[in-house]
């Protein structure tokens, strides 16, 4: 495995934990950066840095980031965007991963990009399910910003600084996971 390849899958996983927060702005972060040459996609994916790709992933990221600010709507869309994650955490991976077989390239995509990605998001549609029942919906603008900085953060550190992103994505698991242990229910012993 050469040093293009491990690159390119922290790449791939980098982008495909933002998709977990935010759908649209890390395809629409890699459409910038395969329009400006910064980063070469796969040649079957390469549609992604087009101008009419880009304009395309550049209104519905502004959609998407706009609606979550909307009460209700943020809670919607997160049901939405949980399989739209997986497929988009996929595509990413895939459309990123240089120099391997196609077997496992697609295997290291649906497991890594899409499983990532499904995690990170499953887990913030918990969050703001949460946000919204304790709080009456008033703090899901703070964790909607949260989410989209984080978004932003690991994507462009994905683009320009690909083994930092996947440590970034490592610290987001392990921090998702201790929340996760603290908010599920204890069981209780049954003490006749």
């Amino acid at each position: 495995m050469t040093s293009e390849t491990v690159i390119s899958i922290f790449l791939g996983i980098g982008l495909a934990a933002s998709v977990g927060f935010r759908v649209f702005l890390p395809l629409f972060a890699l459409s910038l950066a395969a329009y400006f040459d910064v980063w070469e996609l796969n040649q079957s994916w390469e549609w992604i840095g087009s101008l009419a790709a880009l304009i395309v992933l550049g209104v519905a990221t502004v959609v998407e980031i706009f609606a979550y600010f909307i009460p209700w709507v943020d809670n919607l869309l997160d049901s939405i965007a949980v399989p739209l994650a997986a497929i988009a955490g996929t595509a990413v991976m895939v459309s990123t991963v240089a120099n391997l077989d196609p077997l496992v390239t697609w295997s290291l995509a649906i497991i890594a990009g899409g499983g990532t990605a499904t995690a990170i998001k499953g887990a913030g549609a918990a969050g703001r399910v949460a946000s919204t029942a304790t709080t009456g919906g008033l703090a899901n603008p703070l964790v909607s910003t949260v989410e989209t900085g984080t978004a932003a953060v690991v994507s462009t550190a994905a683009i320009f600084a690909p083994a930092l992103a996947a440590i970034l994505v490592i610290v987001i698991l392990v921090v998702i996971f201790r929340i996760y242990r603290k908010l599920r229910p204890k069981k209780h012993k049954y003490n006749p």
